[in-house]
């Protein structure tokens, strides 16, 4: 209720609340005498049906009343209590948002015990235990698998994570900082400074790094664009720079597709690529399992098939 970009939306629900409220409360007061008849002689409607079915205007017993007396003061007790005008907060601060982490950490306390075990192992030394092995894939299937797929090979645009072929750098350490803060990886647009000729053959060179079929007349005019433009991120020799995030060119692994055309929209397009922190999510005893199961895929010949 708090993200409104308007306050007339604010007074509007306010104003609606507390209106049927009072609405229910003016109708109880207006009808009251009719509500108090308690004669045993009732009023008839005049409507008969099957020719001995009477109805009756009867009224409504008293219970129903203070009944209904009583909803009404325990909505405005709760308009009160918790946030439904509104912008108003409540007097007791209850938020949606803060339930859920206050169940997170119930959570989190009543499983601490399963991760003590492994608080003064290694991430090699836990990559290699069974017990901490299921943990950790089960961590990726419920919070990585729908980018990276459930046997964390990725798809277009999301990483394979099995591989062998990081961005990032594949030491521990690295995953563990990934996972942790998260990656913002940017290739910036050149169509202002290259033009899409100029762009098609830098991709023939760049396809001809990783040995796949090329162009050898575009080739060398496509290394000089490569040298004035992509250098300083993908090195002299386009094996990529870790520290950057800037990719290998040279090892067949492509995140987006190795077609000229693909390549090409790289150049002149960029990219924009996002790996969301885990900090706010995860705790660091789940952080250490998560990073030792993905270590373990390409250095412990882990099996990335779910059970």
């Amino acid at each position: 209720m708090s993200d409104f970009f308007s306050g007339f939306w604010s007074y509007f629900i306010t104003i609606i609340a507390l209106g049927g409220v009072v609405f229910c409360l003016w109708l109880l007061y207006t009808q009251r005498a009719w509500l108090k008849q308690t004669a045993p002689e009732v009023e008839e409607t005049g409507h008969v049906w099957d020719g001995d079915l009477t109805e009756f205007n009867t009224p409504v017993p008293r219970w129903w009343t203070v009944f209904y007396i009583g909803l009404c003061i325990a909505a405005l007790a709760l308009f009160f209590l918790y946030p439904g005008l509104g912008t108003y907060k409540g007097s007791l601060g209850y938020t949606s948002a803060g339930q859920v982490k206050a169940q997170q950490e119930a959570l989190n306390e009543r499983i601490r015990p399963v991760y003590a075990r492994y608080q003064q192992m290694s991430i090699p030394e836990v990559a290699q235990d069974p017990d901490a092995r299921q943990i950790g894939q089960r961590l990726f299937l419920n919070n990585c698998a729908q980018c990276h797929g459930s046997d964390a090979r990725g798809s277009s645009n999301f990483p394979n994570l099995a591989d062998g072929d990081w961005l990032y750098g594949g030491a521990p350490e690295q995953i563990m900082q990934t996972i942790t803060k998260g990656r913002h990886g940017m290739m910036p647009p050149w169509s202002a400074q290259i033009k899409p000729a100029e762009a098609a053959d830098i991709a023939q060179y760049v396809r001809s790094l990783s040995g796949l079929a090329s162009d050898s007349l575009r080739v060398v005019p496509g290394k000089r664009g490569f040298d004035m433009f992509c250098v300083a991120c993908h090195g002299v020799d386009g094996k990529g720079n870790t520290a950057l995030g800037a990719p290998n060119l040279t090892d067949g692994v492509w995140l987006y597709g190795s077609s000229e055309a693909t390549i090409v929209e790289t150049i002149l397009n960029g990219r924009t690529n996002i790996m969301p922190a885990q900090e706010g999510i995860l705790t660091e005893d789940q952080i250490r399992m998560l990073t030792a199961w993905v270590w373990g895929l390409t250095n412990q010949g882990t099996s990335t098939t779910a059970n």
